[in-house]
């Protein structure tokens, strides 16, 4: 049975031993009520309460989510730089076999989004960090089985790479465990760096595995798995010793539905598989891409992409902050645009550096558009407000709709290697893939301007 607690006036709790703290609430930070490190007082709004002890416990709790969310990109993205490897193992799989291993992780961590993020109020944030940090050991275990046998058929391989897809479904339960921590005025730095930290992930897997599967003589493809098994542990225990359940933390399902009914839900979540799914989709295939283009360049230079998309994201929100978001989305389309059409151009030519130019163009873009994206979505139900919903009403169903938009992006990754498979399959080349990708960001442009920033628009007057 739990020990009596008292509740401080900043509060915290307790105990018979903390006579000192509850004499003096400005030494109590907030505690534990009962086993389990749940926390049943959270006020974050509170000055006094964040002051004392909320804000050093926030960011405790964002440095483990941080932690642990990089590692699940990390491992949904590490098929990206593990397919190109597996014609030096002994794997004789086709082009077209090869993108599906790249695109079906998307497509289950897409999937995984949404009830990931119902589980943090149910399980706890702490506890489902520390469940969802150990999911990640299966599928980098199965890869290190697998990889190590060449007669794997086929279709034993594409359920191994499905379950790296536990990776993205990480992204979304961290975000919205985070969102209870923070108050209002801080809730964009934090989940921006968790955002930003996440992305990171991919950068990360795809600059290391080349280097550690290298080591020694030969390619030791099992290290791609192996590697992943102490951090994924490390990660499990920072969140069992750091970490905190909020029991303030409830689903909010009448917002979500709110968000559903929301025509701008749905025009944001197409915006958002242009950003977001872009680029999770070209860091899934840039390495392959590399590989099969110019074999004669080391595939280990990929992980620039996903770098320099990661730290872009950020740099998109600020922008957005200053000059609207609409507009930085519109120009994040207009240069994932001419990214995609200096592609063309480089391999026309087979010229190696404009081909990396244009897809760091791209890969830029992408981070711009993500950041400016997300900041349109708090914006645009706030400007809904008023028209027999009330401000708070309108922010929360803004709130449910992040989660949507951020699920049904994430299926961009899983289009487009899919796309660059078929236009391979179909016409020998990449060219047709990337036109059309040109073709679909003018119509997202198109409808950003349409929707958010025509004169005229019902939009057009809140700056989105």
């Amino acid at each position: 049975m739990a020990t009596p607690t008292t509740m401080t006036p900043a509060g915290s709790v307790a105990g018979p031993t903390d006579t000192a703290t509850a004499l003096d609430p400005t030494l109590a930070p907030p505690a534990h009520a009962r086993r389990g490190r749940w926390i049943d007082q959270w006020d974050p709004e509170d000055p006094t309460f964040w002051a004392n002890g909320g804000r050093r416990v926030a960011q405790r709790n964002l440095y483990g989510s941080i932690f642990a969310e990089f590692l699940g990109f990390a491992v949904w993205a590490v098929w990206s730089i593990v397919v190109p490897q597996l014609p030096a193992a002994g794997f004789a799989f086709t082009v077209d076999q090869m993108f599906w291993l790249i695109a079906v992780p998307s497509l289950v961590g897409a999937t995984l989004r949404i009830p990931y993020t119902f589980a943090v109020p149910l399980f706890g944030g702490r506890n489902w960090t520390i469940v969802s940090a150990l999911l990640l050991l299966a599928p980098t275990a199965a890869i290190a089985w697998a990889v190590q046998r060449p007669e794997t058929p086929f279709g034993v391989m594409l359920a191994i790479a499905a379950l790296a897809g536990v990776g993205g479904g990480n992204f979304a339960s961290s975000m919205a465990n985070i969102s209870f921590f923070y108050p209002a005025k801080e809730k964009g730095k934090a989940l921006g760096l968790n955002a930003a930290g996440g992305n990171m992930g991919t950068a990360a897997v795809q600059f290391a595995v080349p280097i550690v599967i290298a080591i020694g003589a030969g390619i030791s493809l099992e290290r791609a798995g192996l590697m992943f098994i102490p951090f994924i542990l490390l990660a499990a225990f920072v969140a069992w010793r750091f970490m905190d359940n909020l029991t303030m933390a409830k689903a909010d399902y009448k917002s979500f539905a709110d968000a559903t009914r929301n025509r701008h839900t749905w025009i944001i979540s197409f915006l958002y598989i242009g950003t977001f799914g872009s680029f999770i989709g070209y860091a899934g295939a840039f390495p392959t891409l590399l590989k099969g283009q110019f074999p004669e360049v080391t595939v280990s230079i990929a992980f620039l992409g996903a770098l320099v998309g990661s730290l872009a994201r950020p740099l998109g929100g600020i922008l957005a902050d200053r000059l609207g978001g609409a507009r930085v989305t519109i120009g994040s389309y207009v240069g994932m645009g001419l990214g995609a059409f200096g592609a063309i151009m480089a391999l026309r030519e087979h010229v190696f550096a404009l081909f990396l130019a244009s897809f760091l163009l791209l890969f830029v873009s992408t981070g711009l558009g993500n950041g400016s994206t997300y900041r349109m979505i708090p914006a645009v139900f706030a400007a809904g407000a008023g028209t027999g919903v009330s401000l708070d009403r309108a922010l929360k169903a803004a709130a449910g709709c992040i989660g949507i938009a951020g699920a049904i992006g994430a299926f961009g990754g899983f289009l487009i290697p899919r796309t660059f498979a078929m236009s391979t399959a179909q016409t020998g080349s990449l060219e047709a893939a990337l036109w059309v990708f040109i073709g679909v960001y003018a119509v997202m442009s198109a409808v950003t301007w349409a929707v958010y920033q025509r004169r005229g628009a019902a939009m057009a007057e809140a700056r989105i």
